[in-house]
């Protein structure tokens, strides 16, 4: 498991740095915004929650299943869809 670092920096500060704060983020670390000593905020990196590896793998077994395959002669996707069929 990654290890995150974690910064504090007050109101001020961040607002006069947010363009170098938003970079240290991005890097993986985590920024505490404080209002008076007070955490008021977290920075921290955004995780999308999307697996790529396993989006890059499916996607490679649709085209493994799709090559070669064909529609009917005379018929369009639109055909198949409107007679509730899969191809």
């Amino acid at each position: 498991m990654k290890r995150s670092i974690e910064t504090t920096v007050g109101a001020f500060d961040a607002k006069t740095n947010l363009s170098q704060l938003l970079d240290r983020v991005e890097k993986g670390e985590t920024v505490v915004i404080t209002r008076h000593g007070v955490p008021v905020a977290r920075l921290s990196p955004y995780e999308s929650g999307i697996d790529r590896e396993k989006v890059r793998k499916t996607i490679q077994e649709l085209k493994k299943f799709a090559k070669g395959r064909r529609l009917p002669p005379g018929e369009t996707i639109k055909d198949l869809i409107n007679e509730g069929r899969r191809f």
